[in-house]
């Protein structure tokens, strides 16, 4: 045996609810009860339960600052990339609303996966948490959230709303600043301006690519089905899409693409064919300022998301009580260059 292992051996044991149980001659359940605060419990054995703890320093785990409190000082949060700098800036958004309130901020990330999405969840909501942030992947079926509601466990939704179920939910204006993007191109002089829909996350291109039909409306121009194409992020399929567009009759001379890693993939595209066609994107991204010339985009902000997520779920946890509310948030256009450019054919 190792030095380390005989100083570990000789540690101190931690107190587990077992313990807590034993000590206070009731059952694991009877203990989960208390310090959850969820009531039902007869005094003498939420006094024994409380003794024990105290008796046996259990002061150091979760379970105790409940007892305490009636909270755990954690909020659970689920992104589906974290890897995707806009959802990084959605979790910076939450952590500062609840450092700000000394609370704890456990973040998971899960894929599409739908079935991994509910597993995860599932697996979060055990650590018994104030309240839960989600972006959820669109088809998972996320109905048992239901019964945490029921329970006292607030829930927010973020990006889109859910699908079987009410809850808070905070959105951006996505049809509004797709129209925005629209209005502007037919400003700067263009009539024929496609649209490159993301086949990934449905709701938001299904909302953007709405706008885009506003924005049409709005500026008096004819709707062409032959001018929206549903692509991917991958550039290969945008210099696709970009060559079928330029053998139609009347070829379009701007796009607006509805989100960052659409527009990337376009940029890529345009600049294998040396295509110039002015462009909007949904979605800021790190490098549009460095593009030639610079991308002008339709921006949200994540960081803001964040915090108007955070403050309607903190506010839950406090007590508020009320039908669900379904905040929007406002986008801006940032005219960087490539979305003023004018009409251009060879």
């Amino acid at each position: 045996m190792t030095a380390a292992q005989a100083a570990g051996d000789a540690a101190p044991r931690r107190a587990t609810m077992k313990d807590v149980a034993a000590r206070a001659g009731v059952g694991l359940s009877t203990v989960s009860r208390v310090v959850s605060g969820k009531g039902g419990v007869a005094p003498a054995k939420v006094r024994a339960v409380e003794r024990a703890v105290r008796d046996l320093n259990f002061s150091r785990n979760d379970f105790a600052h409940r007892l305490r409190t009636g909270t755990s000082a954690t909020i659970g949060m689920v992104v589906t990339n974290i890897s995707d700098p806009f959802f990084s800036a959605l979790v910076s958004g939450v952590e500062e609303r609840a450092r700000a309130r000394d609370q704890l901020v456990l973040v998971a990330s899960v894929t599409d996966d739908s079935a991994e999405a509910e597993r995860v969840i599932r697996r979060l909501l055990q650590r018994r948490l104030d309240g839960l942030i989600l972006v959820a992947p669109e088809d998972a079926d996320l109905r048992f959230l239901q019964e945490e509601q029921r329970a006292g466990t607030p829930v927010v939704f973020v990006d889109q709303p859910p699908t079987g179920m009410d809850a808070d939910v905070v959105v951006v204006d996505n049809e509004g600043g797709a129209a925005a993007a629209v209005r502007h191109l037919h400003e700067v002089g263009h009539r024929r301006i496609a649209c490159f829909a993301h086949v990934s996350g449905r709701y938001t291109s299904a909302r953007r690519e709405a706008g885009y039909y506003r924005g049409l409306a709005q500026a008096g121009l004819p709707a062409d089905p032959a001018l929206v194409v549903s692509v991917d992020d991958e550039v290969d399929v945008c210099t696709e899409a970009l060559l079928e567009l330029a053998r139609l009759p009347d070829p379009p001379t701007a796009i607006f693409s509805t989100n960052g890693r659409t527009t990337k993939a376009i940029l890529g595209a345009q600049r294998l064919l040396g295509s110039r066609l002015a462009l909007i994107g949904f979605d800021d991204f790190d490098l549009a300022v460095l593009m030639d010339p610079p991308t002008t985009t339709i921006v949200q902000d994540p960081v803001a998301i964040g915090r108007a997520a955070a403050d309607l779920l903190f506010s839950r946890i406090a007590g508020r009580t009320g039908p669900v509310q379904h905040i929007t948030l406002a986008t801006r256009l940032v005219e960087r260059g490539s979305g003023e450019l004018v009409p251009y054919r060879d």
